[in-house]
């Protein structure tokens, strides 16, 4: 019994030693190579600021073109990352002094950044949106991961005596500092607030778990504390930078912890909307949800929710966790389920048309039935036309629009007379020129599948 105890001891024993010297970080290390070194790259002066400027107009014009492999080079020769590297380092060996310079060359990069990307981006050539400017204006949790796990690479592959040069530059292109700025500066150059808020919160995101991934590093090195004769200097320094340290890890995990929410809120939502389509055997589109308000809004095509579906959507959303969710459903105006069940009886009166022409009973009972429903909905069209339901969903989904028309217009060539269902918008004044034709044909569009009727049109 000994024995085996012994042989049990002995095996534990050899593979925790075998597990430590896999994941040891402390072995190899240089500390105060490491120090020295992200204390020069903290500098944003001569030629450090002018490379900073071009790899901002390099991806700037990357992110012009949708270019990923632009963007990808632009990262990979910036020096964003020296900055942040030293406020984590700072804050982590006590140094009051080196954080006041790491912060100052943070705020010069910054302004660099903003300065360069706003006068690029103030050309109205390169003023269009592109789906590499989007992508970095709805951050969430999965960004925060790949903030931290990078900022964590890279000050380990920063304080081994020999340097990873491939963990560094990937480091640089997974955590993505440069877009979001540059992001951030197209915002600023076209008023687009939405674009600049977003993408300075990435940035922020980046800026904040980096630092507390150094810093988190830093002290589990224990790399020295900077030296101080005076010990009430010292002491008063370390207050200082506990302070700091504080300030940026407790937002840090509330940004976090709001980011999972919403990401996990988000894909919560998505389910069910899915969940819908499937056993309603609908179309839902323009879905939009807000955490903040817990806002959940679509527009459904085809065949209606009733209440009883929506107060069904609201239970299951509770159980998950959200209460009070606010719902706003856009349904179809026209009869949408009078149309289909015309459609569904017409099909069926041509099948047995075709294979049963001596039941001319079945074929008049159908004749009947289709001419019945057809006046039902001519009538319904002609005397409650929904024209009020109609403009409010036009201005739920184009905020923009200032006020809607509509009439029957009676077009003729002479040949032939039709009368046409016609639209007539107005835009706010502010609204985007370029966007207003797009907006119109989409609308358009939009109006032909709600009305079923390919001759609408929207002036």
């Amino acid at each position: 019994m000994d024995k085996n105890q012994d042989s049990g001891i002995n095996i534990l024993g050899i593979l925790k030693k075998y597990l430590l010297e896999i994941f040891d970080i402390a072995h190899d290390t240089n500390k105060q190579a490491t120090i020295d070194e992200i204390k020069s790259g903290v500098y944003m002066k001569g030629q450090t600021a002018w490379v900073l400027i071009f790899s901002i107009l390099i991806a700037s014009t990357g992110l012009n073109t949708s270019s990923t492999a632009v963007v990808i080079g632009a990262m990979l020769i910036s020096p964003l990352m020296g900055p942040i590297l030293g406020m984590g380092l700072s804050l982590g060996i006590n140094d009051i002094d080196f954080l006041k310079v790491a912060l100052k060359n943070f705020g010069i990069m910054v302004v660099l950044s903003l300065t360069t990307s706003f006068l690029f981006f103030s050309i109205p050539m390169f003023q269009n949106e592109t789906p590499e400017l989007i992508a970095r204006t709805f951050p969430d949790v999965r960004d925060v991961i790949i903030a931290l796990s990078g900022g964590l690479a890279l000050i380990i592959a920063l304080s081994r005596r020999t340097k990873s040069l491939n963990t560094i530059a990937g480091v640089a292109i997974a955590t993505a500092l440069m877009p979001p700025l540059c992001t951030a500066g197209y915002g600023l150059a076209t008023g687009k607030w939405d674009f600049f808020g977003g993408a300075i919160f990435l940035f922020s995101i980046n800026t904040i778990f980096i630092a507390s991934a150094t810093f988190i590093i830093v002290r589990f090195l224990k790399f020295p504390y900077e030296a101080y004769a005076n010990s009430k200097r010292r002491k008063l320094i370390s207050q200082i930078i506990s302070f700091f340290a504080l300030v940026i890890l407790i937002p840090s995990m509330y940004m976090f912890y709001e980011l999972y929410k919403k990401s996990d809120f988000n894909q919560k939502v998505t389910i069910l909307i899915n969940k819908l389509k499937t056993e309603q055997g609908i179309l839902i589109l323009d879905v939009d949800t807000d955490y903040a308000t817990k806002k959940i809004e679509f527009a459904v095509i085809g065949k209606s929710l009733s209440n009883s579906d929506i107060a069904q959507f609201k239970k299951e959303m509770n159980q998950m966790g959200y209460k009070d969710c606010n719902f706003k459903v856009l349904q179809n105006a026209g009869n949408i389920e009078t149309i289909n069940k015309i459609k569904e009886i017409e099909n069926s009166f041509l099948s047995n048309q075709q294979l049963l022409v001596k039941k001319d009973a079945t074929i008049l009972e159908k004749e009947k039935e289709i001419f019945e429903l057809k006046s039902q909905l001519i009538s319904k069209n002609e005397t409650v036309f929904p024209f009020t339901e109609i403009a409010k969903e036009i201005k739920a989904l184009h905020p923009e629009i200032n006020e809607v028309a509509y009439s029957n217009a009676v077009i003729t060539n002479f040949s032939k007379t039709d009368t046409i269902p016609s639209f007539e918008v107005k835009w706010n004044k502010t609204f985007n020129s370029k966007k207003k034709t797009e907006a119109i044909a989409t609308l358009q569009n939009w109006l032909r599948t709600k009305l079923k009727n390919e001759k609408v049109i929207v002036k």
